[in-house]
């Protein structure tokens, strides 16, 4: 058999075979749809898709904030954080909710500790799973990565200055709060006693109502009709700040009994506006969705974001005092914020 070869031949043989080669290497070259297409789908691993959660200590208006945070960081980031309260705002409920989404594969898990101490082991458990953050309420003495939220021993020092401007010559005070033993509170309290006692002001009653809201107004009813020479009451969560305005007014206290409480529900600041209660210490709840969400996504994604991390361990998003003065513009700038 003779076999007849040239330059241009062998030119336009070895381009045929290379353009042969090429096309059944470079599959993605094929037509959608055909049956190479189709094998290639096949074999390509899907991708996974990162889940996190953003767990508060109760479902109150407060909470709607925070929301609004981690729904924008997921609209710019493109990644899944699920909102859990717990309805009732037990430690049992939340420790429920952390277990399921631990055994649920989610790859960062941030949390409102209720009961910081008693909930250590539980909380261990969860960081041995995913990227574990705590935020507003701390637990310290967990193997939490991170706490993003307010000083609340700064904090309750701001709102103590707030309560001496208002009693300058001393005066009786009750505090109120879902649970003494939940970081964030236990702290405000600390950073108020350190502020007010010196000023010749004295708590003579502390009540906690553990989120139960008839309980939370009901408690501020009591102490109002127990303590005759009250001269100011301070609702250290969320809702006790409309719980108490809700008390004041029911007994005809506005004017006589001085309230200073935390946080920006609607209710106390229309309270505020209404001289129901005197002044607010408001954090940056938007903040603790949208840092919270940042820092989950960054630690489950990017290997050096752990160096990041403060010495500290932590990240004080601030407070603002609000009052008569600067509530309404404050109410605007809230509303622009919950869109």
């Amino acid at each position: 058999m003779t076999i007849r070869t040239n330059k241009r031949g062998f030119l336009l043989g070895c381009g045929a075979t290379f353009a042969l080669a090429l096309t059944g290497c470079n599959k993605s070259e094929a037509p959608q749809g055909s049956a190479t297409a189709a094998a290639t789908a096949a074999e390509a691993p899907a991708q996974k898709v990162l889940k996190f959660a953003f767990v508060t200590n109760n479902a109150s208006e407060f909470w709607k904030i925070a929301a609004a945070g981690v729904k924008k960081y997921e609209q710019e980031s493109k990644v899944q954080v699920d909102v859990k309260m717990p309805p009732n705002g037990t430690t049992e409920e939340q420790n429920q909710i952390l277990e399921n989404l631990s055994s649920q594969g989610y790859d960062g898990i941030a949390v409102s500790a209720i009961a910081p101490n008693d909930q250590v082991p539980v909380l261990n458990k969860v960081a041995l799973k995913t990227k574990l953050i705590t935020f507003d309420s701390d637990a310290p003495k967990s193997n939490r990565l991170l706490y993003i939220g307010t000083n609340n021993y700064e904090a309750g020092k701001a709102l103590g200055g707030e309560i001496v401007k208002l009693l300058p010559n001393g005066g009786k005070m009750a505090v109120f709060v879902g649970t003494l033993s939940a970081d964030n509170a236990a702290a405000r309290l600390k950073g108020i006693q350190d502020v007010v006692t010196p000023a010749k002001i004295e708590i003579v009653d502390k009540r906690e109502d553990n989120t139960d809201r008839a309980k939370a107004r009901s408690n501020v009813e009591d102490i109002l009709n127990a303590q005759k020479g009250l001269n100011l009451v301070a609702g250290l969560w969320s809702y006790n700040g409309p719980a108490i305005a809700a008390a004041i007014e029911a007994l005809g206290k506005k004017g006589k009994t001085l309230a200073a409480v935390f946080d920006e529900e609607d209710g106390t600041l229309t309270a505020i506006q209404n001289d129901s209660i005197a002044c607010t210490v408001v954090q940056k709840p938007f903040q603790f969705g949208y840092l919270s969400s940042k820092w989950m996504h960054d630690l489950a994604t990017k290997p050096d974001t752990m160096a990041q991390i403060p010495p500290s361990k932590a990240i004080d998003t601030g407070v603002e005092v609000i009052n008569k003065t600067n509530v309404a513009d404050f109410k605007q700038k809230l509303a622009e914020m919950k869109k």
